[in-house]
């Protein structure tokens, strides 16, 4: 489907795309390379489950967010390939996410937030504490 139109510099580089190993020239993003593996399914919508996938492709519209390397939430147009990478799928859905990231946030009490932080709160002067 997509293919590197120049490729002069004869470096590459091999990183796993959900669970396959996919070999790319060298200072390709993490987008690029999974549009060149054909994966082009970033994550899921947290609240609908529709597959996303870059937009921009250039860092404004976040739709590009990925797993890479256990680590979530990160722009797969802005990160450059690295040898040995494992990139994957980001599947954060709403029984996933925490209660506040949903669109019943406007429901959600300040005794909601305490207890999803397990803070307590001492008094409305000195705010929130840790236990």
């Amino acid at each position: 489907m997509f293919r590197y139109l120049s490729q002069q510099d004869t470096s590459v580089v091999s990183l796993q795309i959900n669970q396959v190993e996919v070999t790319v020239p060298k200072g390709s993003s993490v987008w690029s390379a999974m549009a060149y593996a054909g994966e082009t399914t970033t994550r899921l919508a947290s609240v609908t489950e529709q597959e996303r996938s870059a937009y921009c492709a250039m860092g404004v519209c976040f739709e590009c967010l990925v797993e890479i390397d256990g680590m979530p939430n990160r722009q797969a147009c802005l990160t450059e390939v690295r040898a040995g990478m494992q990139v994957k799928r980001q599947e954060i859905t709403q029984e996933s996410s925490l209660p506040y990231l949903t669109p019943r946030s406007t429901q959600i009490t300040s005794d909601d937030v305490v207890q999803i932080f397990d803070c307590s709160v001492v008094s409305e002067a000195e705010g929130f504490h840790a236990k």
